[in-house]
């Protein structure tokens, strides 16, 4: 008996023994780099800061910026804006833009997420590149294969500059005829018409694999039904929940359905939603409540930009970010102070106000969405690359052709259409501001069909604007994007419409073209010709010109009510 006592022994420390461990998994991409990461520079992945795209020089202030930015803080992501000078916008070239993000890139610990308003393709903001009209010229095609088509296009163009965040399509059903900000944006007044395109365009971009980009739709939870411009001051959307079902929110269902990776917030009120007026950004009801809960969004939540003066205010930066994360957006785009924005979400987490936990979960999203997009494998844009990337066989053909079957009559009482070639007239282009770089394409298409026709490109603050003595019939190119102008809210700028509402009354024969916003004609009700392009795109003029001799059918379709 004592000799069997050792082995039973052993067999009850066999029986009593802890059971193995299971082999703990090893950490996720995505876990660790934010294991890597302190507080600070977790906070500071939710953060976007601007560019106008082009690389300032090491010694000077700006590139100073964007190395504390980029290296010190490592900002999430930088999207590439337009250069505002006083005669508009200035966008950056290709190759400029491939040097800038390839610096950033390399100043990055971990790498950027690189974004921009891509809304007609790269041309919103990179010069050089195919020029695709506005959404409301494509809607007006009555084809959402070309909105496929444009999704398509657009990822290409992006991932070839180095972008990989498209702030596109534009889901806001345009029913406001003086909307400041929107307007031909917007693919039109129709839900299911905006529902039908903003898909397509969601469907075309996510089509190519070697093209992956993310997708956004904006601006929720709808900004077509407002009168005021949201970067001077906070429109607010007096709309009931059946209304809005009905309505704004009929688009962004529709995106979600089609698999978009993010919804841009609007600094807009909602009172059916939330009854205590806060703008949309920084309201939980609105976002954590109807976008996440109702609609069934788990992507990624933005703001739009938080230096717009609907949101700048009624917050600091500090305080606006952190109201936005409570609220349950992820990435802060554009704060006015990027550095306050961090500040304040770490007084938040010491204070309690936000767990680290609600912060890291925002941060796993970006860090994914970086890692879905290759850039833990190649950060880097092949700028050799470049030109046969942006030049793609058909795609300047493509946005030709949109931009000519979006062409639509709205009214011809007198008969004058289409215009003979050597027709006694003469051609005046209202431009939008002193300066203003529309028109080239008018101008080069009118010497190729008409050399004859005199055309003059007139400035909205000439004191007296008369046309040419001894013209005829006199064709009216009006510029104009939004609804109003100056303190009279005017449908054109300057004396422009002192100008038309003369002629028309007149009774000189008169053809007014829409080169933009297409509701122009209502503040005209004696003018007897009219047609728009619904963009002022250098496509969209070359459509016009044709359009007016005849050389090209009008068969747009009407899709916003203009009279």
């Amino acid at each position: 008996m004592p000799r069997r006592l050792p082995a039973l022994l052993l067999l009850a420390a066999a029986l009593t023994a802890a059971p193995p461990r299971k082999p703990v998994p090893p950490a996720t991409p995505v876990q660790r780099w934010l294991n890597a990461l302190t507080p600070r520079q977790r906070a500071a992945q939710l953060v976007i800061i601007k560019s106008t795209g082009t690389l300032p020089p090491t010694r000077s202030r700006a590139y100073r910026a964007f190395l504390k930015s980029v290296q010190t803080e490592g900002v999430g992501g930088i999207i590439i804006n337009n250069r505002v000078t006083r005669t508009g916008a200035v966008n950056a070239e290709p190759f400029e833009i491939v040097s800038f993000v390839n610096r950033m890139q390399k100043l990055a610990r971990i790498p950027l997420l690189i974004g921009g308003d891509f809304e007609r393709g790269a041309s919103m903001r990179i010069a050089g590149t195919i020029k695709y009209p506005h959404a409301m010229a494509f809607a007006a095609t009555g084809s959402p294969e070309f909105s496929r088509e444009l999704g398509r296009a657009t990822a290409r163009e992006a991932r070839a500059l180095g972008v990989h965040w498209i702030y596109a399509p534009d889901a806001d059903v345009n029913n406001n005829p003086q909307n400041p900000v929107i307007n031909i944006r917007s693919y039109g007044e129709d839900p299911q018409l905006v529902a039908r395109h903003v898909q397509a365009y969601i469907e075309g971009a996510k089509s190519d694999p070697a093209h992956a980009v993310l997708v956004t739709l904006k601006h929720f939870p709808g900004h077509g039904d407002t009168a005021v411009d949201s970067h001077a001051g906070m429109p607010r959307l007096d709309a009931d929940r059946p209304r809005l079902n009905r309505v704004e929110l009929v688009p962004f269902r529709a995106g979600i359905a089609a698999g978009v990776d993010s919804v841009m917030t609007a600094h807009i009120a909602l009172p059916a939603i939330d009854p205590s007026g806060e703008p949309a950004t920084v309201s939980k009801p609105v976002i954590t409540g109807l976008l996440r809960g109702e609609l069934g969004f788990a992507g990624i939540v933005s703001t739009d930009a938080m230096d717009m003066a609907g949101l700048t205010a009624r917050y600091k930066p500090g305080e606006a970010a952190v109201r936005a994360l409570e609220a349950g957006v992820d990435v802060l785009l554009i704060p006015s102070d990027p550095e306050a924005a961090i500040n304040g979400i770490l007084a938040a987490l010491r204070s309690g106000r936000l767990k680290q936990s609600r912060v890291d979960a925002s941060v796993r999203k970006v860090l994914a969405a970086k890692l879905r997009l290759g850039l833990d494998k190649n950060r880097y844009v092949a700028a050799e690359a470049l030109p046969d990337a942006l030049d793609a066989q058909g795609a300047a053909e493509k946005a030709q052709e949109i931009a000519t079957r979006a062409v639509t009559l709205i009214r011809d009482k007198a008969g004058l259409l289409p215009l003979a070639k050597d027709a006694n007239a003469c051609v005046l282009l209202l431009a939008e501001r002193p300066g203003n770089t529309h028109g080239q394409a008018f101008l080069d298409e009118m010497a190729l069909r008409a050399p004859r026709i005199p055309v003059r490109v007139l400035d909205p603050q000439t004191p007296t604007l008369t046309p040419p003595a001894g013209c005829g019939t006199v064709v009216l190119g009006a510029y104009a994007q939004s609804g109003g102008y100056g303190e009279r809210n005017a449908p054109l700028p300057g004396n422009y419409p002192e100008l038309v509402s003369e002629l028309a009354r007149s009774g000189k024969p008169t053809i007014l073209i829409g080169l933009g916003n297409p509701y122009l004609i209502r503040a005209f009700p004696d003018v007897s010709t009219y047609f728009t392009t619904y963009s002022p795109a250098a496509t969209s003029e070359t459509a016009a010109v044709r359009a007016l001799f005849g050389d090209s059918p009008m068969t747009g379709k009407k899709v916003v009510t203009v009279e």
